[in-house]
């Protein structure tokens, strides 16, 4: 059995197809040539993908890749997001003192996606699992602050900070907030990027103001920004070696 024959014929064929459409559009007489699978099957096989969202087709009606794989690899990359997380969140705890927390957005939410705790003193607890608001806190403007205008205009409905803020995350490459989300709490966020460069998740570390002051981003950005880049550049390196 070579290395692309699994033995499973209907599945050579159609893994055959979306590993030809990763090199991008091809029209139905571009898939038999590449794949040499007889029309009639080459056909039938990137229908039936279509139906499953793994294929899909442009403009010009020729089989692209389809928005499923692009989920498929988003679930694989959180995977390894999170397993990546859980160090670096140690270590920037260590250098901070403070907790370290990674959020991603779900809707109208954001998750604790993974954390390390201050290991005494007082802090600011958010447990895994924990869904904060997308109006309020620095992770909430990060996970903000570099959609699309439309998306940007509807999250500050109601929010705590402002666009003028959010336009001075991006200039920056960093959040802080103070008493923003919580009385008392103030925080330092950046974001972490996938491959194709799109803010995936917010890296943050949260405290109480008499601690971490009312700059804490004065002390603290360097560290959370240096975290999250090297998460960054964990993802895009794990791309490049599949």
């Amino acid at each position: 059995m070579n290395s692309n024959n699994s033995g499973v014929g209907v599945l050579d064929k159609a893994a055959a197809i979306l590993n030809t459409l990763e090199a991008g559009p091809h029209s139905l007489a571009e898939l038999v040539a590449a794949t040499a699978i007889a029309r009639p099957t080459a056909h039938r096989l990137a229908v039936a993908l279509e139906f499953h969202r793994l294929v899909a087709r442009d403009l010009s009606g020729r089989f692209v890749l389809g928005p499923r794989a692009g989920e498929l690899g988003a679930a694989a990359g959180e995977d390894r997001l999170l397993a990546a997380a859980a160090p670096a969140l140690a270590a920037l705890r260590d250098a901070t003192g403070e907790s370290a927390q990674l959020y991603k957005r779900q809707g109208d939410q954001r998750i604790c996606v993974a954390v390390a705790e201050r290991l005494s003193g007082l802090r600011d607890s958010v447990p895994v699992g924990a869904a904060l608001t997308m109006q309020a806190g620095s992770a909430a403007q990060i996970l903000l602050a570099w959609e699309d205008s439309e998306k940007i205009h509807r999250g500050l409905k109601n929010a705590r900070f402002t666009a003028a803020q959010l336009a001075a995350d991006r200039r920056r490459g960093w959040a802080q907030s103070v008493g923003e989300r919580e009385a008392g709490v103030t925080s330092v966020s950046a974001p972490v990027r996938g491959p194709n460069g799109k803010v995936i998740a917010a890296v943050s570390i949260s405290g109480p103001i008499e601690r971490l002051g009312r700059q804490p981003g004065r002390i603290h950005a360097a560290a959370v920004v240096a975290t999250a880049a090297r998460l960054s550049e964990y993802l895009a390196r794990e791309q490049r070696d599949r």
